[in-house]
């Protein structure tokens, strides 16, 4: 493998200073979209590496068109730092862990799992949801970071938020498919929260709560929406007693040999960022 140039490896150690309304916005509506916190050159380096990482990852054959509803959204694919120590130096960046930290509040976030989502050209819509369905974690300190590897216009289908969502039970109980959609969207619409669908500038990424409701557009351009993400939570995370199928399939995955009431610690689950 290539050797990282310095000048990267020495960015992602640079803190990102959020300010006051920054993390009060946050605080509020549980999503916030932050300007360059990676530059062109880090991006250009990690989108080449994580590309051919998720080609060699890719066991995916169905044509599009013959998919379900999910599998339609996007190509995905788990724990790219476990097989590519190149793509490992931007999930363990303790500047973007940092931010994940600031953000919450806590003195520290450990891994949960990353994910590439990559959105083909042509690719569907992703479902309304709230992601903390599919985590058996015992509170709502977790973050992921949505890092797009190429400016996202809205023709690529950026992720969707709908602001202070967060505080609505119903629909968390939904796994992401036409259900999720059709359900949550007609619940979002008799509510107040506002719906933000933005473009993506290049070195632009978002921090989202588990419980806030996100979905994504179609990618109606032929290119690939390529997007890394890192899902962060409290370095202090309890393990609770999962609750549905798809948590019990979380926590033999993403939290093997953790133990209900207590701190998640395996060797996946390290410690990124602590103050």
């Amino acid at each position: 493998m290539p050797t990282t140039p310095t000048s990267i490896l020495e960015f992602l150690e640079q803190p990102y200073q959020l300010t006051e309304e920054q993390l009060a916005f946050y605080d509020k509506n549980k999503f916030i979209k932050l300007k360059h916190v990676l530059n062109a050159e880090t991006i250009a380096y990690y989108n080449k590496a994580i590309t051919q990482q998720v080609n060699a990852m890719n066991q995916e054959a169905t044509p599009l068109e013959e998919r379900t509803t999910y599998g339609k959204a996007f190509l995905q694919l788990f724990n790219l730092w476990c097989e590519n120590s190149i793509v490992k130096e931007l999930v363990f960046s303790k500047r973007i862990a940092k931010i994940a930290a600031d953000l919450m509040q806590v003195d520290g976030v450990r891994m949960y799992h990353d994910q590439a989502l990559f959105k083909e050209g042509g690719g569907g819509i992703t479902p309304w949801h709230a992601d903390q369905y599919y985590w058996p974690l015992a509170s709502d300190k977790t973050i992921t970071a949505w890092m797009p590897l190429q400016a996202t216009p809205l023709e690529m289908g950026p992720l969707e938020f709908s602001t202070g969502s967060h505080v609505i039970v119903e629909g968390r109980e939904l796994s992401i498919g036409d259900e999720s959609e059709e359900l949550i969207q007609k619940k979002l619409r008799v509510t107040d929260f506002q719906h933000v669908i933005e473009p993506f500038d290049l070195g632009e990424i978002s921090f989202h709560s588990g419980w806030v409701f996100h979905r994504a557009g179609a990618n109606v351009t032929p290119d690939m929406r390529k997007v890394m993400t890192v899902i962060y939570m409290d370095k202090d995370m309890i393990l609770k007693n999962p609750e549905n199928d798809n948590q019990i399939n979380d926590w033999n995955t993403w939290c093997p040999n953790a133990v209900v009431g207590e701190t998640i610690n395996s060797p996946i689950n390290p410690v990124l960022y602590s103050n």
